[in-house]
């Protein structure tokens, strides 16, 4: 006979005390000293302070003190600065919805309370005395200070030990409150900031005075980020629209390995968004080598009431309510930016784009038969391309001056490694205007470089990926503003498809018929591709279906998931310009270098190569 189990006693339903509810809530807020420096730096921003001191001890662990000359607290509301939900920046949801300050929650004092020892001094603007506030008996006191406020956290964490002991090294603690504190001086560089560590300097950023904005971030970036960051960024000026983007975006040269120079700010709060860094990357796209990362410094300005800012506790993220609005506006800022050869603006500057390089690497040189004649036949046969234009067919018209003269018997001298500009065709005397930013050539160097001269000196220029970029954008902007053209499969691609795939493909196909794309239901569990762009018909229709169904899923953005087969069309595209670019070894006049530099003055990202690599130095 089984026993019958007696069922498991449940505990009972009760409220838990204030102070448990606090600590909950600053596990969700402070996750490590930098934590509070933010929020506390956040609340001096917030009361209109012009200088802003941060002092540690054990890089936060012990002392976390932040003052600020800012409007101060009244002593009548001094003692509600400690209790939840008690702020003076909203008082209704219409005030939510509009949000413009830092802070508005009104639970991180509170909580940073509830895991440390804490204490604020104030004195209000026009008062005679300043007060301060003890965070655990609500003593309220007279001291001496001056105006603005002062908030100081000790032994961080000393009521949660468990928490304490995930911390790393005082260093490192160091690093992070320092990183806090430089993304906000990073926006507002009307603000004075002074960092101290065991009672030594180690971080200090001037105001900087003028009316302009823009030139006053300038100064404040290259002041936290190096003068390296302004010499090597193009200015973003700000346009007209509901969504307006300005800010600084770094030359591809200077890209790092890591992102940790990628700085976004939407109305002057520094974010992590996958919209804004999506947008970011295609614009930077075909002027990166591999998984190289971006530099920049976006300023994102748009009405309150079209973000949400009340999307976590730490404020960090931030939800768009037209979130493809503000993607095809930081693309286009940083497209038109970064799309302007660099060259006339390096000239007026007296610099080159980048820092010489201390070694040049040569290409590697292939040998080439009946060049070019049958290389282009070969290049320009691609099915899927001719069949997706009728404007890509004039071979003459896309094969460049710098090119035209040959014919097809010629083959390229392999022993030319120094070929001379005569001296009958060199110029004499100072360099004409007409010789453009890039000067006029001089010499050709190995087979493989052309050495020119403008003003400033000497220009070097790698003329297989300087004629490849011509080439590459002459294609793209021919087959630019064309309706994309659908080619039907005569047997449909099937694949299996998850829920997610099934779903986005129901509810977007609306998307996928702009793109030029046919995705229907086989079965339960099943897709099927009928039909795919025509310049892409050669591709593999799963794989390229999938990866706009991702993106689809990802961001709900018909211009996201457009990038998709952009990107597989700038590809076939990048191909086709590398093989009918002017390879090594070919020996150039001097006409057809100069026609060359000509055509890299006026080519769009001319300074790189479709592989990210520079053209010239």
């Amino acid at each position: 006979m089984n026993a019958i189990l007696a069922p498991a006693a449940r505990p009972a339903i009760r409220e838990l005390p204030d102070a448990l509810i606090s600590q909950i809530a600053a596990g969700e807020v402070v996750e490590r000293p930098a934590s509070v420096v933010r929020e506390l730096v956040d609340n001096a921003l917030d009361a209109g302070a012009t200088q802003v001191t941060l002092r540690l001890l054990a890089g936060g662990v012990r002392l976390i003190a932040v003052e600020d000359d800012g409007i101060g607290i009244a002593r009548e509301e001094l003692a509600m600065a400690f209790k939840r939900h008690a702020t003076s920046k909203i008082a209704s949801l219409e005030d939510l919805e509009s949000v413009g300050t830092m802070g508005f929650r009104g639970e991180a004092l509170a909580a940073i309370n509830a895991i440390a020892d804490c204490s604020i001094l104030s004195r209000a603007a026009g008062a005679r005395e300043a007060y301060a506030l003890d965070g655990h008996s609500g003593e309220i006191r007279p001291v001496a200070r001056g105006f603005g406020t002062t908030v100081e956290v000790r032994e961080l964490f000393f009521s949660t030990p468990a928490r304490r002991k995930f911390l790393k090294t005082d260093a490192t603690e160091l690093a992070h409150c320092i990183e806090a504190v430089r993304r906000h001086a990073l926006v507002r560089a009307d603000v004075a900031f002074a960092i101290w560590h065991e009672g030594v300097l180690v971080q200090q950023w001037r105001a900087c005075a003028g009316a302009d904005v823009l030139a006053a971030r300038r100064q404040r970036l290259g002041d936290v980020l190096g003068a390296e960051f302004t010499q090597q960024s193009v200015t973003l000026q700000p346009g007209e629209g509901t969504v307006r983007v300005s800010g600084f975006a770094g030359v591809p040269d200077v890209a790092r390995a890591r992102g940790d120079q990628q700085f976004v700010y939407v109305n002057g709060r520094f974010v992590r968004d996958k919209t804004i860094s999506h947008a970011a990357r295609s614009a930077y796209e075909d002027v990166l080598h591999g998984q190289r990362q971006p530099v920049y410094a976006l300023y994102i300005e748009l009405e309150r009431t079209r973000v949400d800012v009340n999307v976590h506790p730490t404020k960090i993220e931030v939800r768009f309510r037209d979130g493809r609005e503000v993607h095809q506006a930081v693309r286009r800022a940083l497209d038109n930016a970064l799309a302007a050869p660099r060259a006339a603006l390096a000239l007026a500057a007296g610099a080159a784009p980048s820092a010489a390089p201390a070694t040049v690497t040569a290409p590697a040189q292939k040998s080439e038969e009946n060049w070019p004649a049958r290389r282009m036949q070969q290049a320009w046969s691609t099915p899927d391309l001719l069949a997706s234009t009728n404007r890509v067919r004039d071979l003459e018209a896309l094969w460049p001056v710098a090119i035209g003269n040959q014919s097809a018997g010629d083959a390229p001298n392999a022993a030319a490694a120094w070929s001379p500009v005569p001296a009958s065709a060199q110029q004499q005397g100072p360099l004409p205007a007409a010789d453009g930013a890039l000067g006029r050539a001089i010499a050709q160097l190995q087979g493989i470089y052309i050495l020119a001269e403008n003003a400033q000196g000497l220009v070097i220029v790698d003329m297989h990926a300087a004629h490849e970029r011509v080439v590459y954008e002459r294609l793209k902007r021919q087959l630019d503003g064309n309706s994309i053209a659908r080619q039907s499969l005569l047997i449909p691609a099937t694949f299996a498809a998850t829920a997610q795939e099934l779903e986005t493909a129901q509810t977007c196909g609306a998307t996928l018929d702009a793109l030029g794309l046919e995705v229907t239901p086989f079965s339960i569990r099943t897709l099927a591709v009928r039909a795919v762009p025509a310049s892409l018909a050669q591709g593999d229709p799963v794989a390229l279906a999938r990866s706009v169904l991702a993106e689809l899923a990802q961001h709900d953005d018909a211009a996201v998931a457009e990038r998709v087969l952009q990107r597989a069309r700038d590809e076939i595209l990048a191909t086709m310009a590398c093989h009918g670019a002017v390879r090594a070894n070919r020996r150039l006049t001097v006409e057809e270098m100069n026609a060359l530099l000509r055509q890299m003055e006026a080519t769009d990202r001319s300074d790189q190569c479709n592989h990210g690599r520079p053209t010239w130095r």
